[in-house]
C-alpha cells in the first residue's frame, strides 16, 4: 500500500457547531504550606466518593460523551473503516508458542468470532490430545468486562488457580479448578492481585490480598484448600503504605518468596516451598536507598542489586547466610550498562541489560563463566526473555521486536548457540517490512543531554515540514518505552504520518541516573526532554508546529498535560489517555487507591518543597488563558489507577480558561478502566477515535 497522502483535503475543516457542556462550579478551598487554592469543580469526584447516587456527575461525563460523538460525527465511517482495517490485520484463529513446564505444554489459542482465548496444554508432546484448563471464551459470557489472569498450575498438575476481573478495577477474585474433573472449588478468594503461588504440598496457596479502600497490596495470606476462607492466616502485612509487595516462587521449585519494594528500599522474606507452614525468613532487612531481587541456583542465591552501584550489579551468597556483610560480587557495576534482570537456569543465567538505550541479552555459562551477547543487528528494537518455565533446561525463550520488526519468539541453545525463530507474529493483509523505515536519532536538551528518539515511516513518505508526526513518551517509574511494532500502528503510516517515540528522562533507557533525573525535584525535566525533542524534529525537517502531534497516556497523560501549558504553540493536537494531571489534590488525598506507593515517585506535598515543585507544574495547577492545542481526553469511570474525575476537572477547567477556538473532547468509558476494554478486538475502537482525531486535524478523511 502506498503513502496515501494524496488523500488530505484542506485542514481547515469546520467542526460541528455545537456547545460544549459546561461543568458546574463549586467552590472548595484547599489552604496548605499557607496557600490558598479554589478549586472550582472539586465536586466532580463525588462518583468516586460517594458511589453511584451521584448523579450530578454522571449526567457531567454523559454530555461530554454526547458532545464527543457529536464533534466526531463527520469521522464515524472512517472509524469503521479504521476499525475493520486494523481487525483485518489480526489472525482470528490463532496460538500462542507452547512453553514446557513440569511435563506439560501450555498455551493460549484464540478462535474465529471470539474476543478472549482458550488457555490449554499438552501432556508431553504436542502430538497429545489437547485439554482445555479455562475456556475464557465461554467463561466472559454476559459481561461487558472480563480479565482473567494468574494461572497457576499446582506442582502436582491436577489444579489451577487464576483471578477473574469483571469491573476493571483490578481487584480480582481467584478461583480453583480441578483440572481432572472441571469442578471450580468453592474457595473463592477475593480482592486480590489476581496472582498465586503454590507451595509444593499442592494444597497451600499463597496470595496477596489489597486494601478494600485504597487498593494497596497491603497482606500475604495463606488459604488451605477446603477452608473457609475468613479463616486465611496473614502471613505478612506490609506496615509501610509506600510498598508494593507480592509473593512469588523460585523456578527451581525451591523456596517461596515475598517481596516488598518501593521506589528506593526493597525487602525479601523467603521460605522452603516443602514447608508452608514455616515462618518467613528475612533475606536482608531493608536498606536505605537500596534495591535487590533474589535469585535461587542450585545451591547458593543471587542479588541483584544496586548497593553501592548506581547501575545494579550482581552478588552472591550461600543458601544458609543471606545478610549483606555475606554477599560477594559475581558481575561488576558498569557506568554505561544497565542490569535490569536475571533469568536463571542450572548452568546459565541470562541477565537483561541495557546500553546506549538499546536492550541486550548477557547470557552467562555458570560452569566456566564465559559469556556472549546475542546480536539483533537493527538500530532501535526490543529484546526481552520470555517464557522461560524450566529451571534445567538449556533452552532460553526470548522476544524480539522492532518498529518494523513484527512480534517475534526465539528459541537460543545456551550450550551451542543455535538460534531458533518459533513464531513470527502474523500481520494479515499486504504488510512487508521492506516498505518502512525505522531510524534512531538524539535531540540536545537544553542543559545538553543526548535524548534517543526512535521513528518510523513509509519508505516512500516526502519528508518535509507539511508532515504529520505522533510524538509519543512515558517518562515515569523508570519505566522504559523500547521501540516495538504495532500492526495498528500501519494505518497510522500508511496514510503518511511519522510516529516517534522521545526516549525522555524519567524512564531508564540511558541508565538508572536518567530514571532519578526525571524524578521528584527533577520532575520538569521529563517535560522539557519531551519539548526540545519535539524542537529538534521540527529543526531537522520531519515535521512543522502546525503538523506535530503528542500522545501519552496515565503519567504520560501528566506529560501532556504539562507540556500544552508550556508550550501549547508547539502542538496542533494533543490525545491524553487517562492522564495524571491533577497531581497536588491527588497526592494530598491518600484515601485515594495507589496514593501512597506514589511519595517516592513524586514527593509527598505535606512537605512544602514537595508540594510548591508539584503545584508548579501540575497540569490542573496551571492552567492559563491562553491558546491551547485541540485536545482529545480519555478515560475509565472505574479507572483505579487515575480516577476519572483527574481528566473531567482538568477539561472542565481547560474550556473555563482557555482562548481560541481549538476543540477539547473528553470521552469517558463508563464500563471500563484504566486499561481499556478487555476484549482482543473491542479496544480497537479507542484506536480508531484516536487516529480519526488526529486524520481530522490533518485533513484526511480516507
Amino acid at each position: 500500500m502506498a503513502c496515501s497522502q494524496k488523500t488530505m483535503t484542506d485542514k481547515n475543516t469546520d467542526w460541528p457547531d455545537a456547545n460544549a457542556p459546561v461543568a458546574e462550579t463549586k467552590p472548595y478551598t484547599r489552604i496548605i504550606h499557607q496557600d490558598t487554592v479554589i478549586d472550582q469543580y472539586f465536586w466532580l469526584n463525588d462518583y468516586f466518593k460517594k458511589g453511584p447516587g451521584s448523579s450530578a456527575v454522571i449526567d457531567y461525563l454523559e454530555a461530554e460523551n454526547a458532545y464527543l460523538k457529536t464533534m466526531m460525527s463527520g469521522t464515524k465511517d472512517l472509524q469503521e473503516s479504521l476499525f475493520k482495517e486494523m481487525k483485518g490485520r489480526i489472525k482470528k484463529d490463532d496460538e500462542s508458542v507452547p512453553y514446557y513446564q513440569n511435563g506439560y505444554y501450555y498455551y493460549t489459542r484464540t478462535e474465529e468470532g471470539s474476543e478472549y482465548f482458550k488457555f490449554c496444554r499438552k501432556k508431553g508432546n504436542l502430538n497429545a490430545p489437547e485439554e482445555i484448563l479455562l475456556d475464557v471464551d465461554k467463561m466472559a459470557e454476559g459481561y461487558a468486562y472480563f480479565a482473567a489472569v494468574g494461572f497457576n498450575v499446582s506442582p502436582d498438575n491436577q489444579l489451577i488457580a487464576y483471578g477473574v476481573d469483571t469491573l476493571s478495577r483490578r481487584q480480582y477474585t481467584i478461583h480453583i479448578k480441578n483440572i481432572k474433573t472441571g469442578e471450580v472449588l468453592q474457595d473463592r478468594l477475593s480482592n486480590t492481585t489476581g496472582g498465586s503461588v503454590w507451595a509444593n504440598d499442592n494444597r497451600t496457596l499463597f496470595y496477596t490480598s489489597k486494601n478494600e479502600s485504597t487498593l494497596l497490596s497491603e497482606k500475604i495470606k495463606k488459604h488451605r484448600i477446603g477452608i473457609n476462607t475468613a479463616d486465611d492466616v496473614v502471613v505478612y502485612h506490609e506496615q509501610d503504605p509506600s510498598n508494593y509487595i507480592g509473593v512469588s516462587k523460585a523456578k527451581s521449585g525451591k523456596f517461596i518468596y515475598i517481596h516488598s519494594q518501593a521506589t528506593t528500599n526493597s525487602e525479601t522474606r523467603y521460605i522452603d516451598a516443602d514447608q508452608p507452614n514455616d515462618p518467613f525468613t528475612v533475606f536482608q532487612p531493608r536498606m536505605e536507598n537500596v534495591l535487590y531481587d533474589v535469585i535461587a541456583l542450585e545451591d547458593k542465591f543471587l542479588i541483584l542489586t544496586n548497593l553501592d552501584a548506581q547501575n545494579f550489579r550482581v552478588m552472591e551468597t550461600s543458601f544458609e547466610r543471606t545478610e549483606v556483610i555475606n554477599w560477594q560480587e559475581l558481575i561488576p557495576h558498569r557506568n554505561d550498562v544497565l542490569l535490569e534482570d536475571v533469568d536463571e537456569f542450572k548452568d546459565f543465567i541470562v541477565i537483561s541489560e541495557r546500553k546506549d538505550g538499546l536492550t541486550q541479552l548477557n547470557i552467562r555459562n555458570l560452569k566456566d563463566s564465559e559469556s556472549s551477547y546475542l546480536d539483533f543487528g537493527e538500530p532501535a528494537y526490543t529484546t526481552y526473555t520470555s517464557s522461560n518455565r524450566e529451571f534445567e533446561s538449556t533452552e532460553l525463550r526470548y522476544n524480539y521486536a522492532s518498529l518494523t520488526t513484527a512480534n517475534s519468539t526465539f528459541e537460543y541453545d545456551l550450550e551451542t548457540g543455535e538460534k531458533t525463530l518459533l513464531k513470527q507474529q502474523e500481520v494479515l493483509g499486504t504488510y512487508s517490512p521492506e516498505d518502512y523505515v525505522t531510524e534512531r536519532i538524539f535531540a540536545t536538551a537544553r542543559d545538553g543531554k543526548k535524548v534517543p528518539i526512535s521513528l518510523v515511516y513509509r519508505k516512500d513518505l516526502a519528508r518535509n515540514s507539511e508532515t504529520p508526526l505522533l510524538l509519543y513518551a512515558y517518562g515515569s517509574y523508570g519505566n522504559s518505552i523500547d521501540a516495538s511494532f504495532s500492526p495498528n500502528r500501519l494505518s497510522l503510516l500508511d496514510r503518511g504520518f511519522i510516529f516517534a517515540i522521545a526516549h525522555i528522562r524519567g524512564g531508564q533507557e540511558m541508565g538508572r541516573q536518567w530514571y532519578l533525573d526525571g524524578k521528584l525535584m527533577k520532575k520538569k525535566n521529563t517535560f522539557t526532554d519531551f519539548i526540545d525533542c519535539a524542537e529538534h524534529l521540527i529543526t531537522e525537517g520531519y515535521t512543522s508546529s502546525e503538523h506535530l502531534y503528542a500522545q501519552g497516556g496515565s503519567a504520560g497523560g501528566l506529560l501532556m498535560g504539562a507540556i500544552i501549558n508550556m508550550r501549547p504553540e508547539l502542538w496542533n493536537g494533543v490525545i491524553a489517555q487517562v492522564p495524571f494531571v491533577d497531581v497536588v489534590n491527588t497526592m494530598l488525598d491518600e484515601s485515594i487507591p495507589l496514593t501512597t506507593n506514589e511519595f517516592d515517585e513524586w514527593g509527598n506535598p505535606k512537605e512544602e518543597d514537595a508540594y510548591m515543585y508539584m503545584k508548579s507544574y501540575s497540569p490542573y495547577e496551571n492552567i492559563e488563558a491562553q491558546n491551547y492545542p485541540n485536545l482529545l481526553v480519555t478515560t475509565g469511570l472505574h479507572d483505579s489507577q487515575v480516577q476519572y474525575f483527574e481528566p473531567a476537572k482538568w477539561v472542565a477547567k481547560l474550556r473555563a480558561t482557555k482562548t481560541g477556538d481549538q476543540v477539547v473532547l473528553l470521552h469517558t468509558n463508563m464500563e471500563f478502566g484504566h486499561g481499556g476494554a478487555s476484549g482482543r478486538f473491542d479496544y480497537l475502537n479507542d484506536v480508531a477515535l484516536n487516529y480519526a482525531f488526529l486524520f481530522k486535524l490533518e485533513g484526511i478523511n480516507e
